[in-house]
């Protein structure tokens, strides 16, 4: 049985207030949950268990699979106190069915686009007869990563924190975040404590010489634990620039069928209107997720936005890579600066803010 553990504990706090009420795996992205991505694709590559390392609004991911139907089977396990990746990779491996000390074992964060092939990472580490293998992927800029350096077999040499000078940057390879352990090295991980595989597991097994390899890969790779990732994470898989085995195939939007569009509104780059939405006349919604009963009024302008379920966007106003938290109302004729978040339940009245002036006087104080 190959089996899967997603990490899946943390409280998504980058991407505020849009994980207030709901934890990141379990928000909307390209029309469905993005923990259903990541189990759409581990059963493509043959896995049967997955176990959720769980913590934050733990409760929610039993209640989001209460009737999953599908040949998978699923196990939760809860966090009581925060115990770290390794901590919490070795608490969900209580619940793994397989007992074989040599089986390999997928591991997954909870919040990594990923175009890596999964079945050539398990036959990778098979290959290597590896005691740990590493997703490791490229990027222009390291400096915000640690960095992972290989030998010309791909043998991780060392884990070296984030770069401060250009000196320190000797390689442009990051850990992605998706990982195959061997069953037993998962098990001498400690138990009850709080253990980071980053800087701990995996630095004491390059040291003691353990079989730790990298699969490094140039496939598309994307963190969506900021707004404007998350945003461009979700566009990317409705356009085709990422794939998911939940989305049909390339479009210029994903609009859920109950949702109304005006026919003069353009909805594109990849954006996403989901169930009851309204979309109203000469409206652009370009690049942004609109959630449910969200209503955008005539001749408003949405860019780059995630508008959280039963929100309304007053006629002209403009959002350009801001988040509205559920259940706010933005007035009329508003410019939202970027890097705006709008609470949950926030009011705005019209032309509460704005960039630019307006010609409008202000009312007599009287």
């Amino acid at each position: 049985m190959q089996e899967a553990i997603i990490l899946v504990g943390g409280k998504g706090t980058r991407l505020r207030p849009l994980t207030n009420h709901t934890p990141k795996p379990l928000l909307s992205v390209a029309g469905s949950s993005f923990i259903r991505h990541q189990i759409a694709k581990l059963m493509d590559a043959g896995v049967e268990h997955v176990v959720f390392a769980t913590s934050y609004l733990a409760s929610l991911f039993e209640e989001e699979f209460k009737d999953f139907s599908q040949d998978l089977a699923i196990s939760y396990a809860v966090e009581e106190v925060p115990l770290g990746t390794g901590g919490a990779i070795r608490n969900a491996g209580r619940l793994l069915r397989g007992h074989d000390p040599d089986a390999p074992v997928l591991i997954l964060n909870g919040d990594i686009l990923s175009g890596v092939d999964l079945r050539a990472l398990l036959e990778r580490h098979e290959t290597q007869d590896a005691d740990v293998t590493l997703h490791l992927t490229r990027v222009l800029d390291p400096r915000a990563f640690g960095l992972v350096p290989t030998d010309e077999d791909g043998r991780v040499l060392s884990f070296l924190e984030k770069p401060k000078t250009a000196a320190e940057i000797i390689t442009d390879q990051i850990n992605a975040g998706c990982y195959v352990f061997r069953r037993s090295v998962l098990d001498a991980v400690p138990a009850d404590r709080e253990v980071s595989v980053e800087q701990e597991t995996f630095p004491q097994l390059v040291a003691g010489g353990g079989r730790v390899f990298g699969h490094t890969t140039q496939e598309y790779w994307r963190d969506l634990g900021t707004p404007l990732a998350f945003v461009h994470g979700s566009a990317d898989l409705v356009s085709g620039r990422a794939t998911s085995p939940l989305v049909a195939g390339p479009s210029e939007a994903l609009i859920h069928p109950t949702a109304v569009i005006d026919p003069t509104a353009r909805v594109t780059g990849g954006s996403t209107i989901g169930p009851n939405a309204v979309i109203g006349a000469h409206v652009v919604v370009d690049r942004s997720i609109i959630g449910a009963n969200v209503t955008v009024s005539e001749g408003a302008q949405v860019h780059e936005s995630v508008v959280d379920h039963d929100s309304t966007i007053g006629e002209e106003s403009l959002l350009r890579e801001v988040v509205v938290g559920c259940h706010s109302h933005v007035g009329a004729q508003n410019e939202l600066p970027a890097q705006l978040r709008l609470s949950c339940g926030i009011r705005i009245p019209a032309q509460g803010v704005r960039v630019s002036g307006t010609a409008v006087a202000c009312p007599t104080v009287h």
